[in-house]
């Protein structure tokens, strides 16, 4: 076989036998496997037709059970539990906000620069965030007792991990030339982090805080549920006595504080970007 001959045959080669018809059979292959993973995973939790007709069945006679929405004769009760909720997410947020600010620092790399302590504070967040806002909950109300204290210390511990490495990311994308530039005039690292760093990352931490007090007070009707106080005591109470009404009245409010919540978080941003101009 000639030279010339060799080199047609190799050229050939992958037209035959490349990765075009290797990755068409990996492709079915994955595609072959996701349908019976999907189809194992349904089998495994009993899934069918009739069952599911069957609850959906049963959601839209519960539906029906809410309309209309009543305050029912303890509508007393359902406002002081939805003031606790708020209360709570408030109490819980603002201290995980406060501790997270230095934590934050502390955990960019842009601030502190020893490899191992900053590693090692990134672990410690990913492992307090690898536990869920319901097992703290379940946690401090054995550790203190039923009632709003260990709601509040059930959202202050689950979000100074998530607050600390969302502002620790925004501080490492902050720009780099204000703080520079105030390090330069001879300010030193701190009045650089000070006046260089802080004004750019303070919106975000704003914004961020406030996100997470409206998150918290949806999450604080859950937390009532195990015993942590606030307006998802009175929820559990009723759904167990099956007063589906009252629990529509509970919902509309829970929507309508949310809602409140949201506008005035709002204004706070729109406020602070008119007064820094950022």
């Amino acid at each position: 076989m000639s030279e010339s001959s060799v080199v047609q045959w190799r050229a050939r080669m992958p037209a035959a036998f490349g990765p075009g018809p290797v990755r068409l059979v990996l492709r079915g292959l994955g595609i072959t496997l996701f349908i019976v993973w999907l189809f194992g995973t349904l089998w495994y939790f009993d899934f069918s037709p009739t069952r599911l007709w069957n609850g959906l069945s049963g959601l839209g006679k519960i539906l029906v059970l809410m309309i209309p929405p009543s305050p029912g004769e303890l509508w007393v009760e359902i406002l002081k539990g939805l003031a606790e909720s708020v209360a709570m997410a408030f109490l819980g947020t603002f201290m995980a906000a406060i501790v997270a600010v230095p934590l934050g620092f502390m955990g960019a790399r842009n601030v502190v620069t020893t490899t191992l302590l900053r590693f090692s504070l990134r672990r410690v967040f990913d492992g307090m965030r690898g536990v869920d806002q319901l097992i703290w909950a379940l946690a401090f109300v054995r550790a203190v007792g039923l009632g709003p204290l260990a709601g509040v210390l059930a959202i202050f511990v689950s979000d100074i991990a998530v607050l600390s490495k969302l502002y620790a990311e925004a501080i490492e994308n902050a720009e780099k030339r204000q703080a520079e530039g105030v390090t330069a005039a001879g300010g030193g690292r701190l009045l650089g982090i000070r006046f260089g760093l802080l004004p750019q990352v303070a919106p975000v931490m704003l914004a961020q805080a406030l996100y997470f007090f409206e998150s918290n007070t949806r999450s604080a009707s859950i937390l009532g549920v195990v015993g942590a106080g606030g307006i998802g005591l009175q929820i559990a109470e009723r759904i167990r006595v099956r007063h589906w009404d009252e629990v529509a009245f509970i919902i509309i409010l829970m929507i309508i504080t949310v809602a409140a919540i949201d506008w005035i978080s709002g204004r706070i941003r729109r406020r602070w970007q008119d007064k820094t101009g950022r």
